[in-house]
């Protein structure tokens, strides 16, 4: 009975480093940042990188622009090779290292929500 109570007691301490460890490695809505948006012309393009989800996983850009979503993988070969925009019924598989375009058109104000192709991973833009 000792031995069992220990093993639980193990179990649940690695299960809490796991989880732990993965939020802190996820970026917060506070970490929000520009630095992936850029302007190219008339457009603007925002990039984010696919592998274990979606990095940063949330951006700020403009509203009323011309809009392209850059995603980038690098040996992608987790769920986040697939992403989903359900408002805009956007599904669109990655290649497992490279880049693709997706045209998000002009957006008003507002937040767009995409995730991966099972929705473990989400992502935001937030337009102004």
């Amino acid at each position: 009975m000792k031995y069992l109570i220990a093993i639980v007691a193990v179990i649940a301490l690695l299960l809490t480093i796991g989880y732990i460890a993965g939020n802190s490695m996820r970026q917060s809505p506070s970490n929000a940042s520009e630095s992936n948006v850029s302007m190219v012309g008339e457009t603007q393009i925002i990039e984010i990188k696919a592998k274990g989800g979606y990095q940063p996983r949330n951006s700020v850009a403009k509203a009323g622009v011309k809009t392209t979503l850059r995603l980038t993988t690098k040996g992608t070969f987790d769920c986040s090779s697939s992403v989903r925009i359900p408002s805009m019924n956007i599904e669109q598989l990655l290649p497992a290292s490279g880049s693709i375009d997706i045209d998000l058109g002009v957006q008003q104000a507002g937040v767009l929500h995409g995730t991966c192709g099972m929705g473990m991973y989400p992502f935001s833009i937030n337009f102004n």
